[in-house]
């Protein structure tokens, strides 16, 4: 197809240029009713495509006209046979993704340090996870990828399961041995989904990892607005047919989705896919040189250490993105959060995450070397004020296994939760979430049984000065249980 074409923002250029009298909502129309003080930071254009559905811009929830046919190029260039637009972002792509395929009381095996969003989803669709252990890295505190021997073994102890979640890449941009999963899998005769959300650019330049639908995943869903130019929340939902319905997935996609989606997200949606398709690799090709030359810099500075391709062929590390830029700051003894602070605060400098020993620096398209220079300039400040007069941060702590399973996530969301003490909740079903940040693995998850190393273990947290989170108490003194009566 030719990538070229972008229907949405055409058909929204149309609609502009005919001067059109609206009588539709938004009821701002077309900026007119529109207070000064935003509209005159935002200007009148994008204001003059806010509009809603009619034939000459087509309906997000029965496409036949220039939506569907952003779909079509959507899905030709990724190599998928449907790419669905959401509105709803990301997270909403991966809760559908998962309703689209496991039902009430249906396994679905997933990594432990998952998103937000695939918990969502299961507790959304009454599926029944089982959770497999990334491998971690000790060294900079971070998860890395679920290996493809982990994914065969949870297979082979639950037969019954219906599908497999990988997250790939990392939010660190670390990817596993994807392709080979994929086959995996579906030897089992199984269900590949793949959270793509630090991936949409995967697929467009041979310096980055294999993309999922290219690698065989039967689902993904993609970030479009992370890396390649949309908007803030705006993603991509990928489908292979066969092994998932696609009638289904519009379904669920349906049942999700605000009736009034917003026409300037899908728009600038449908451009950022005509831009990768048709001038990714060279684009691409500058954001990886520039990230490259960031890492190489950054390593020169006392304290700092940005991984690359040295971490390759460690468990869950199979290939790297290295428009990804993490920094791990322990070796100054400062933690991830100070740094970012001092960055924002001092340099105006506003990193994407930070945790207790790791700064993330995304790249991508919008970057440019005088931006990174003065990044690398304000970290070698940083270091030439703190290094040498701290101690060095402490490894992370081992976690726990994974504690046994009572009920469903589902159950435990929908059920009469009271709040006790975590010392006393030994042997009692949470209602809540514990998460050790880092590397962002639930310590446990509704429906979990706490037991008393999760107790130690959060103690330990808490004498080393850890993150923990997760409970409505900010500082998980209490916990939530069901009440299993």
């Amino acid at each position: 197809m030719d990538q070229n074409q972008t229907p949405i923002f055409d058909a929204l250029m149309e609609y502009h240029k005919r001067d059109t009298i609206p009588f539709h909502v938004p009821g701002h129309k077309r900026g007119d009713g529109m207070d000064n003080k935003f509209k005159d930071f935002v200007g009148s254009n994008i204001l003059s495509i806010d509009v809603t559905v009619f034939k000459l811009v087509d309906s997000l929830h029965h496409p036949t006209g220039p939506i569907k046919r952003a779909m079509e190029l959507a899905a030709d260039a990724y190599g998928s046979d449907m790419a669905f637009v959401s509105i709803h972002g990301t997270s909403g792509a991966i809760q559908a993704m998962i309703m689209s395929v496991v039902q009430e009381g249906e396994k679905i095996i997933v990594p432990r340090n998952v998103h937000k969003s695939v918990t969502a989803g299961i507790i959304l669709s009454g599926a029944r996870p089982v959770f497999m252990q990334p491998e971690i890295d000790k060294n900079i505190g971070i998860a890395h990828g679920v290996t493809p021997e982990t994914v065969e073994k949870t297979i082979k102890m639950h037969p019954d399961a219906k599908a497999v979640l990988i997250i790939n890449p990392t939010y660190y941009g670390v990817a596993t041995d994807i392709k080979k999963i994929a086959d995996i899998v579906h030897s089992y005769d199984k269900i590949l989904i793949v959270d793509e959300a630090h991936g949409p650019h995967l697929g467009f330049n041979d310096k980055l990892p294999i993309s999922a639908m290219n690698a065989g995943a039967d689902i993904c869903a993609q970030s479009t607005h992370k890396i390649i130019g949309s908007m803030t929340q705006s993603s991509f939902l990928q489908v292979r047919s066969g092994r998932v319905d696609i009638h289904r997935v519009q379904q669920v996609m349906n049942l999700l989705q605000t009736t009034s989606p917003s026409y300037p997200l899908m728009a600038s949606l449908d451009v950022a896919r005509m831009q990768i398709a048709t001038k990714g690799k060279e684009l691409l090709d500058r954001a990886i040189e520039l990230a490259n030359y960031a890492r190489e810099e950054i390593n020169k500075i006392p304290g700092l250490y940005c991984f690359g391709n040295e971490i390759l062929g460690q468990p869950g590390v199979y290939s790297l993105d290295p428009t990804k830029i993490t920094v791990t700051v322990k070796g100054l003894g400062l933690t991830g959060y100070e740094v970012d602070q001092i960055l924002a605060d001092e340099y105006h400098i506003q990193m994407e995450l930070s945790d207790l020993y790791n700064i993330l620096a995304v790249g991508s398209f919008g970057d440019t070397k005088e931006k990174m220079d003065a990044f690398i300039k304000a970290l070698r400040e940083i270091s030439e004020r703190f290094y040498g007069t701290k101690p060095a941060k402490v490894e992370v702590l081992d976690i726990p296994a994974v504690p046994e399973q009572r009920i469903t996530p589902r159950q435990a969301f929908n059920a009469k939760k009271w709040a006790v003490p975590l010392k006393d909740s030994i042997g009692k079903v949470s209602g809540e979430f514990l998460l050790a940040y880092p590397p962002g693995i639930p310590i446990v998850c509704p429906g979990e049984v706490i037991n008393q190393e999760i107790v130690d273990y959060v103690q330990a947290l808490k004498d080393a000065n850890l993150y923990v989170q997760g409970t409505e108490d900010p500082e998980v003194n209490m916990i939530k249980v069901v009440d299993m009566e």
